[in-house]
């Protein structure tokens, strides 16, 4: 299967007033380039659930043990243990439960105050899930056909104008200023305002109203969440896929919802976060190359 790829043209503007320069102006222009070949992962059978079984492994094997260690005695107590107790024996008409020393309070019983927790959680439980390498890169490559379809890519949530063909591939990227010409790797572009270039280029290229959606759909986190360093919840946008990590991979990583990956890393989970297909992604020339 064929498709053409896109050429970005960057017309820079900058006024100039008694005081000084005001900041650059971007307006980005999309015009279809030259025509390339995909790869056979674009056409392969859209497989939902080994999909969703490959990030739900995903997630698994990133999910880290909690729980207090095993309780080797006064050496390496665990929480709730950390009291000098004893028992007063039997005959006493009173419950069998640990006293604190010199004390009636009981203590390190489940159901005594400031006692340990009954049947906590273990470190040593394991949620590692295993899938075979075959199955790990056909739930990729069945992401990666998701991702051509429009319909699909819409109803995750995202949103493009009414023009735009999927998949996007970007070829070249020139920047005009001054009357004068100058062209770039689409991913060395300048750092100088590389933020901003690249939101432009999403705009031009018809994603701006995704970029939109992201950056106004964060809002806090219900519950723990917003204690443990993950206070608010950002919807995710666009995924850029290089060939390798330079000047436009650092410009994107700054932009609420996008996420950027090399083609090597590329998988599952990336194309499909949460198990749900279809997620808006950008390609580059050298990334569809990096696939073959």
């Amino acid at each position: 299967m064929k498709v053409k790829m896109m050429n970005l043209v960057n017309t820079v503007d900058q006024e100039e007033f008694e005081a000084g320069l005001l900041s650059e102006h971007y307006s980005v222009a999309a015009k279809a380039g030259k025509a390339i070949e995909l790869p056979d992962c674009f056409s392969a059978d859209i497989r939902v659930q080994v999909v969703r079984d490959a990030v739900q492994s995903a997630r698994a094997n990133r999910r880290q043990p909690y729980g207090h260690n095993r309780h080797e005695g006064r050496r390496n107590p665990q929480p709730g243990m950390k009291h000098s107790v004893e028992w007063w024996g039997k005959g006493r008409g009173v419950s069998r439960i640990m006293r604190k020393t010199g004390q009636s309070t009981g203590a390190e019983n489940p159901h005594t105050r400031g006692g340990r927790r009954a049947h906590g959680p273990k470190v040593e439980k394991d949620w590692t899930m295993k899938v075979n390498s075959k199955v790990r890169k056909q739930a990729r490559n069945s992401a990666i056909a998701a991702t051509i379809n429009s319909e699909t890519v819409a109803n995750r949530g995202h949103r493009f104008s009414d023009d735009v063909k999927f998949p996007v591939i970007i070829d070249g990227y020139s920047e005009e200023r001054d009357g004068k010409k100058e062209k770039y790797d689409v991913e060395s572009i300048p750092l100088t305002y590389s933020t901003r270039k690249f939101i432009a280029m999403m705009e031009g290229l018809g994603l701006g109203a995704d970029l939109n959606r992201a950056k106004n759909g964060r809002n806090i986190r219900a519950g723990k969440g917003k204690m443990r360093g993950r206070r608010r919840r950002t919807p995710k946008s666009i995924l850029l896929v290089v060939g390798q990590r330079d000047g436009l991979a650092k410009a994107a990583s700054n932009v609420s919802g996008v996420d950027v990956v090399a083609a090597k890393d590329l998988s599952a989970e990336d194309l499909a976060p949460g198990g749900d297909m279809g997620r808006l992604t950008v390609w580059t020339k050298s990334a569809i190359e990096a696939l073959e």
